[in-house]
C-alpha cells in the first residue's frame, strides 16, 4: 500500500452496497496502484468500503469507475466522493 501523499489532491471515496470487502479491498489496492494513486483504506465491511486516494482527479475518476464496475463478487450500489483538506487534516493531528 502506498501512504498518502501531502502534495497531492485528495479525496475520500465511500463505496456502498454488496461490497465484500475480503476481495474488493485488495481489488482497489491493485488497481489504485496500477493508476500510481496512494490510498489508505479507513474503513471495510460487507456494505462498505471508506477510503482517502491522493493523485490526479483524472487519475481518481478513473478509480472511481473502475470500482463502479468491480469484480464479479461485488454490487455497487453508489460511490460517494468529497474532496480532504489536506492542511485542515494535517492540523487535526
Amino acid at each position: 500500500m502506498m501512504a498518502l501523499r501531502a502534495d497531492e489532491p485528495r479525496e475520500r471515496m465511500t463505496i456502498l452496497g454488496e461490497v465484500n470487502s475480503a476481495s474488493f479491498v485488495p481489488w482497489i489496492r491493485r488497481h489504485a496502484d496500477k493508476l500510481g494513486l496512494s490510498q489508505a483504506f479507513l474503513h471495510a465491511s460487507a456494505d462498505r468500503i471508506e477510503l482517502e486516494v491522493a493523485g490526479p482527479a483524472e487519475l481518481i475518476d478513473m478509480l472511481e469507475m473502475g470500482c463502479s464496475l468491480g469484480p464479479i463478487d461485488v454490487w455497487v450500489d453508489e460511490i460517494q466522493r468529497r474532496i480532504v483538506d489536506p492542511v485542515a487534516t494535517s492540523q487535526q493531528r
